[in-house]
């Protein structure tokens, strides 16, 4: 066993369609949630959704495309330049741009251990 891992997007598994790819499960990674979205262009199905429930909070880094987010009704535009932290509670969606995004997604509960979504485990659905 070896104390790194390289894999290219195209070996990670995927679920939703490809949407969303399980970074965290295909690197072996246990001590934080990494999860890349992936959406095509002007896609609205991307779930409003927050962590108030888990206390997770989430980063946002993206990597390609184009897009925005809707925060507790504000919009907040993404770019490879721009990073979002939000924090467990508020409201958030994503939404593609016209040549879709690619982003990754970081997160874990402050001042607790981290703990895996089943969803995002490897052949789970």
């Amino acid at each position: 066993m070896t104390d790194y891992t390289v894999k290219k997007i195209s070996e990670m598994e995927a679920s939703a369609g490809g949407g969303f790819v399980k970074v965290r499960a295909s690197m072996g990674v246990t001590a934080f949630g990494c999860q890349m979205i992936q959406l095509p262009p002007d896609y609205d199905g991307y779930p409003e959704h927050d962590h108030a429930e888990s206390g997770q909070e989430e980063l946002y880094v993206m990597l390609g495309g184009s897009g925005w987010m809707e925060i507790e009704g504000e919009r907040v535009d993404l770019d490879p330049e721009t990073f979002v932290r939000v924090a467990a509670e508020p409201r958030r969606k994503v939404f593609p741009g016209p040549e879709g995004l690619r982003m990754l997604v970081i997160g874990g509960s402050p001042g607790a251990p981290y703990e895996i979504w089943s969803r995002s485990e490897l052949s789970a659905s």
